[in-house]
């Protein structure tokens, strides 16, 4: 009789969970429905945000194909009356732009090598090597980045004009080879690395230099190639420092002629085309190394090393 009073109970207590869970499943439903509702107000918001982005740069591009007439008529309209490449057509033909793009060229490419050369060189002695004034020099170096640059501008003037590389690429390259920003992001990526490493490089008889270059500097590829993103960007995109460098017009760089063509110096007009495929062309370089290199900037855990 026991045995079987006993299985009763279980029975019994079996079904009052059943009825539980019966009772429980059906709010499931409803926080489903709750959640998939919030994450669709959420992407709605983030379409909003990424069309209110997206829509100038569309627009940028169709005026550049637009007549003269047809932008100013219709300055939003993302689809041009009248198809046409004058713009271009006179950027390449009638104006100086293929030598403002060449001068860009150059001073991007120097620049970029030079801020990945002594950009990683700075950030490794600061992070590795021990001197004294080591915290002081680190202390200027984020004092300098909270400096506005225009404060810089005729500083750098009469620096470039004292040195006499006024109005050549020197002026020009020089004063760009080595950014506060860049220094500080290899001096945090080089203090992540394990310093076991170069103990242990040190012990097979490897000097200061060649473990930072050999075995070191490889393993911050991360940070380099965001440090060549943000490098070629920023001086393809700079302007301040080659007004104050140069006036020569064969040294007029990309970001100085594209300004120019607002005061209307190849045609009469408002020369919305003109301006816009100018601004189209410029984005180019730096959209496409920003879209081959995206998914590696600041990977912090590529090259990552145990203990």
């Amino acid at each position: 009789m026991s045995t079987n009073a006993s299985i009763a109970d279980v029975t019994a207590a079996g079904a009052e969970i059943e009825t539980a869970d019966e009772r429980v499943t059906p709010l499931k439903p409803k926080r489903t429905k709750a959640f998939f509702a919030s994450s669709i107000v959420i992407y709605l918001i983030l379409v909003a945000i990424a069309v209110l982005y997206i829509f100038p740069f569309l627009i940028n591009i169709a005026t550049s194909f637009k007549t003269e007439s047809d932008a100013a008529a219709d300055p939003l309209s993302l689809i041009p009356q009248t198809w046409t490449t004058a713009a271009f057509r006179t950027l390449f033909i009638n104006s100086d732009f293929p030598t403002w793009a060449k001068n860009s060229a150059i001073v991007a490419v120097f620049v970029t090598a030079g801020r990945v050369f002594f950009d990683s060189l700075a950030g490794y002695a600061l992070a590795r090597l021990t001197f004294r004034g080591r915290n002081v020099i680190f202390a200027c170096l984020i004092a300098v980045m909270a400096v506005p640059s225009v404060v810089l501008l005729i500083p750098k003037f009469l620096v470039i004009n004292q040195l006499g590389i006024y109005d050549s690429y020197a002026g020009m390259i020089i004063p760009l080879l080595v950014d506060a920003a860049g220094v500080f992001i290899m001096k945090n990526f080089f203090e992540s690395i394990p310093a076991s490493v170069e103990e242990q490089a040190a012990i097979d008889g490897a000097g200061t230099f060649r473990i930072f270059w050999s075995i070191v500097l490889p393993m911050a590829r991360p940070a380099l190639i965001t440090i060549i993103i943000l490098s070629f960007q920023g001086s393809w995109n700079e302007l301040a420092q080659f007004i104050i460098s140069a006036q020569n017009p064969a040294l007029t760089t990309l970001t100085k002629g594209v300004a120019s063509l607002a005061s209307g110096s190849l045609s009469a007009g408002t020369q919305y085309p003109l301006k816009l495929a100018a601004a189209a062309i410029m984005t180019i370089p730096v959209a496409v190394m920003f879209f081959i290199f995206q998914k590696q900037i600041m990977n912090t855990s590529e090259g990552a090393v145990k203990e």
